[in-house]
């Protein structure tokens, strides 16, 4: 049985420190806590790990760490969004958001050619940049085929790159495959349409790529899944998961909440009705900021994992 303790600081306190603290407060700091722990489960089981979130925290510094999780060997497979690939390519080549507020004049900053992310701004001409870098890669890629699916489309784009905070440098230099079943959502669908008019057997095969994600794993593997926010990547690694008989561990992070029906707020236990997680997993769900609670969960697991012996500060290309 479990009690409540008081929360003390002590001077010098660490962040493993912090979290298993706050495992005996209450509410949401508890399942933190759980959070942490199911993460490691998932790194001791061997299971296969798969990383979803949405754009949002790339345009966030978190973009840094999720190329740092999948550097340790955190995740093997990344299921994102359009947005998340185009601001981790354009912070690659040096684009800086800056940071302002919740409550900008957003008709002046439209006017300015400025555009609001919570408090965070990503300026249009960051967008032109964009547009200019993607048509060389798209022409250079075309020469070397037509057709892609999506996820080998992104592992070229990260051979690319040369940032080590880069999500889709680390991915590829890891061998950690992308999906982004929405690739035509953003500002990449527009240039990939463009590009597609004047070559009219370019083709982004999202159909096959359902397809390598669905076989990136089986039915006999043991697989953990951390789903950062919701939309279509916490579907999508979902439904895959569930196509080879649900998930063995699972935390979501978000500031939905399942009384709205949607899958940002649908929690682990909804999941269990589904088949996507399996009735005996592991699971946590913590509602709040994922810039807060998901570096808090990881780092503390990290600290753990590394201090075992079980994953390694620079581990091997593979």
């Amino acid at each position: 049985m479990a009690f409540v303790k008081d929360f003390k600081w002590k001077k010098g306190m660490d962040v493993k420190t912090f979290v298993e603290e706050l495992g005996s407060v209450g509410f949401q700091s508890i399942e933190l806590k759980n959070a942490s722990e199911v993460f490691e489960k998932m790194k001791r089981d061997k299971a296969k790990i798969y990383l979803s979130f949405t754009s949002n925290m790339v345009t966030s510094g978190l973009r840094g760490f999720f190329a740092q999780v999948i550097k340790l060997g955190m995740a093997d497979v990344i299921v994102t969004t359009a947005g998340a690939v185009e601001e981790d390519i354009m912070k690659a080549f040096g684009e800086k958001f800056e940071i302002r507020n919740f409550h900008a004049d957003d008709v002046k900053l439209h006017q300015e050619g400025e555009n609001r992310v919570g408090n965070l701004i990503i300026r249009t001409e960051s967008y032109m940049k964009f547009e200019d870098w993607m048509n060389e890669i798209l022409e250079k890629l075309y020469k070397k085929e037509p057709r892609w699916p999506v996820s080998n489309f992104l592992r070229e784009i990260g051979l690319e790159l040369k940032d080590e905070n880069s999500i889709l440098y680390q991915a590829a230099k890891h061998k950690v495959p992308i999906f982004c079943p929405g690739i035509t959502d953003g500002a990449i669908g527009f240039h990939l349409f463009i590009f597609q008019q004047k070559h009219k057997d370019f083709v982004l095969d999202v159909v096959k790529d359902f397809a390598n994600i669905v076989f990136v794993s089986n039915y006999d593997e043991r697989k953990g899944i951390i789903a950062l926010g919701g939309s279509i990547s916490k579907h999508h690694a979902l439904l895959s998961g569930l196509l080879n008989g649900g998930f063995n561990y699972a935390v979501y992070m978000t500031t939905a909440h399942q009384s709205s029906g949607s899958m940002s707020g649908a929690t682990t236990l909804e999941a269990k009705s589904w088949g996507k997680v399996k009735d005996d997993s592991d699971i946590a769900t913590v509602i709040g900021d994922v810039s807060i609670t998901f570096p808090l969960a990881m780092i503390t697991s990290l600290e753990n994992l590394i201090t075992e012996g079980i994953i390694k500060e620079e581990r091997e290309v593979k």
